[in-house]
């Protein structure tokens, strides 16, 4: 029996959701992680708090939701050719317009000395080192699809890309804010 494109397409999208579904567990498992040593111990987390920049964070997730907009745009305009080829260069220098303010913000935290901080230290960059390689790898293959997109692609990096919103924005507030 032929394989169809629709059969063909379905097995890319159940491959496409274990792939999501097995990054948002990791990311799950970390953030866990994290959440009991904040409660294991306050005084740590609350001095280690203290080196953070939540103001840059903010502005990090206002850059991945319009980043994410400009995705969602992509698809909603069809997926291919020249109308999707803008949105999603834009959603990717978006991507790499937070990449520039994280590194501005392991700059300033590394001056600050949170790296003396030990396990606290360590798992936060491990968490958010893990998601920026996710933003650059999700931002160049936005450009790849760019240049020659075509609705499964698009639709493709899209729900990668969201995935990587999700995670930002669970991450945000409980590593910035709790």
């Amino acid at each position: 029996m032929a394989v169809t494109k629709a059969q063909g397409s379905e097995g890319d999208g159940l491959l496409l959701w274990i792939l999501v579904w097995s990054e948002l567990a990791a990311f799950g498992a970390l953030l866990i992680a994290s959440m009991i040593m904040t409660m294991l111990d306050p005084d740590g987390a609350a001095l280690f708090r203290n080196h953070l920049h939540p103001g840059l964070a903010a502005a990090n997730t206002i850059i991945l939701v319009l980043s994410g907009w400009q995705v969602a745009l992509a698809v909603r305009l069809g997926g291919e050719g020249k109308a999707a080829r803008r949105p999603l260069v834009m959603a990717a220098v978006l991507g790499l317009a937070f990449t520039a303010v994280k590194a501005f913000e392991y700059t300033l935290e590394i001056r600050s000395g949170i790296g003396d901080l030990g396990r606290f230290a360590e798992l936060y960059f491990l968490v958010t080192g893990f998601h920026l390689l996710h933003v650059v790898f999700g931002a160049a293959v936005l450009l790849l699809v760019a240049r020659r997109p075509s609705r499964g692609n698009v639709v493709m990096i899209a729900t990668l890309w969201h995935a990587i919103d999700l995670v930002w924005l669970v991450m945000f507030p409980i590593i910035y804010l709790t």
